[in-house]
């Protein structure tokens, strides 16, 4: 599939196409199967002439054959025209069938232009990339909802192993995710976050196990960038990709297995993190000496989604399961730790300066004296009671959180506790008397104390992190560009929420990203792929 977009721009002018056969060219095969994408040309005059793509399921042995997508009919014009009008369609089709989308954005539209302007921006070699994972996701699709089986299991055991060359367009997410703005990158990325945990979840069963599968970084995609006064770091990553912590400390009878429940591992298995950090910076140049570089936490969103349709459909794809009650069962953040500031070998910048303390846990202490008095009928003599009473409060929260430096970088780090034993979830082993934290974070989605909100996921805005952190610059770097880094690493974990189970995990990612940070007053930013 990878040479699927210079074969479009190798396509024949109109005098020059075949009459006697469509051009095609072959996405899959199989022993008896093969799976084709072709173009047709049709023209009543040389004004009019358009070319429809498709693609087909064929046997080897009768020609008989299958159409399963069909492209609206185009003129055949430019190449690039054709891979903007191709591309817009099947982002489209995409998006509208993307899981898990709230009512709130359930109609989606968006302009053409906006394909074709990022068509043009990029290299080929690119451009090829992202168009090879783009049909290979809409191929997903058919396959999985309107094709045969047959066709099905052409796509997972020939065109599965596609899916790792695919994934190196990396670099193109970021100016397509902008290009067409945040509703369609949601649905998009949800879409690709499904095949993604289906393709994990392949690899781990023909593994044998969960426990040993090794993480897949390349489907763990993240960008970003600085905009209208903003750091921002969008990241997607379907939990099956994320590295497993495994208690290695711990004796091998201790480890937890794999989940018996064959239902709550399907629900497990189809989750997806999805993470925005916005930092807040400023560029100050009211101070002479030199110039400082402001930057507040703006906000901080962090979810776990369920990468899956209405109830209806999840109970007839688990009609045969003990009818489990799942909905409830997900991961959810338990640590977080991202960094921002320049790049490591800097020696432009004085700092971080740091604008919150250590914690020092809050301890109040209220004593209560009370002196009683009084003359007691048929007593000779006067009878005092003096009583002492004290009480202890302690003021803490499910969230720790922390400033840190490390080098040039500024690090903020949430870490999420236990009410009940104040042990940190992200690091809790079994095996340790008087620290099992599972039991207060059951059922920990209702109730006026949960430390998530009602959806699963964790808001953290500037009335939670007001201090901030600042670095100072020397004059002479004023009206330069510099690159800074942006990335963090975050955890997830699960414990058993509604369903009776022991299974337990702990998952974490890591992303690593530049951006170029114009100092002047008012800033300004260009994307550097980190």
């Amino acid at each position: 599939m990878d040479n699927i977009w210079s074969w479009i721009m190798s396509l024949p002018s109109l005098a020059d196409w075949p009459s006697a056969a469509a051009p095609s060219l072959l996405l899959a095969s199989s022993p008896d199967k093969f799976i084709l994408f072709e173009a047709e040309c049709t023209t009543s005059s040389s004004s009019d002439a358009t070319v429809a793509f498709s693609i087909s399921l064929h046997e080897y042995n009768s020609s008989a054959s299958r159409t399963l997508w069909l492209f609206n009919p185009s003129p055949l014009s430019s190449s690039s025209v054709l891979h903007s009008l191709l591309l817009h369609q099947i982002i489209h089709e995409i998006t509208s069938l993307s899981p898990s989308i709230s009512s709130l954005n359930s109609n989606i539209y968006f302009e053409q232009e906006s394909i074709s302007r990022l068509v043009e921006n990029l290299e080929e070699n690119e451009a090829s990339s992202f168009f090879s994972l783009t049909l290979l996701l809409r191929l997903f699709w058919l396959c999985t909802i309107d094709a045969p089986a047959e066709a099905g299991y052409l796509f997972f055991s020939a065109l599965a192993e596609n899916v790792y060359r695919a994934l190196s367009c990396t670099g193109v997410f970021s100016n397509f995710l902008l290009a067409v703005g945040p509703d369609v990158e949601q649905r998009y990325m949800r879409s690709l976050g499904y095949m993604l945990s289906k393709w994990c979840l392949l690899r781990d069963i023909q593994a044998g196990s969960m426990l040993n599968a090794e993480p897949v970084p390349a489907a763990c995609l993240s960008y970003a960038t600085t905009v209208h006064g903003l750091f921002v770091h969008k990241a997607y990553a379907p939990v099956l990709a994320m590295a497993r912590l495994r208690a290695s400390e711990t004796n091998m009878d201790e480890l937890v297995g794999e989940p018996k429940e064959s239902a709550l591992r399907y629900a497990l298995a189809h989750q997806q993190l999805e993470l925005v950090v916005q930092l807040d910076y400023n560029i100050c140049m009211q101070d002479p000496r030199f110039i400082r570089v402001d930057i507040h936490v703006d906000s901080l969103r962090f979810h776990v989604v369920r990468l899956g349709y209405n109830r209806q459909d999840d109970e007839t794809e688990l009609e045969e399961q003990d009818e489990i009650e799942i909905e409830s069962e997900r991961h959810f953040p338990s640590r977080m730790r991202f960094w921002v500031g320049p790049v490591p070998g800097s020696t432009y910048a004085t700092g971080p300066s740091l604008g919150r303390s250590s914690g020092n846990p809050e301890r109040e202490v209220e004593t209560t004296q009370t002196v009683k008095g009084g003359f007691m009928a048929g007593m000779k003599s006067k009878g005092i009671r003096a009583k002492v009473r004290s009480s202890t409060r302690t003021r803490n929260r499910s969230w720790r959180w922390e400033q840190e430096a490390d080098g040039s970088a500024a690090v903020f780090e949430g870490v999420l506790c236990d009410t009940a034993t104040w042990t940190e979830v992200a690091t809790w082993r079994p095996g340790i008397a008087h620290t099992d934290p599972r039991t207060g974070l059951r059922r920990r989605w209702r109730g006026p104390g949960r430390a998530f909100s009602k959806k699963g996921g964790l808001v953290v805005a500037g009335d939670e992190l007001p201090e901030g952190v600042t670095w100072r610059v020397g004059r002479e770097m004023e009206g330069k560009k510099v690159r800074w880094r942006v990335g963090g690493r975050f955890w997830v974990s699960y414990f058993a929420n509604e369903v009776r189970s022991g299974y337990w995990e702990t998952r974490c990612v890591e992303w690593n990203h530049e951006v170029e940070l114009a100092l002047v007053a008012g800033g300004g930013s260009q994307i550097v792929n980190g």
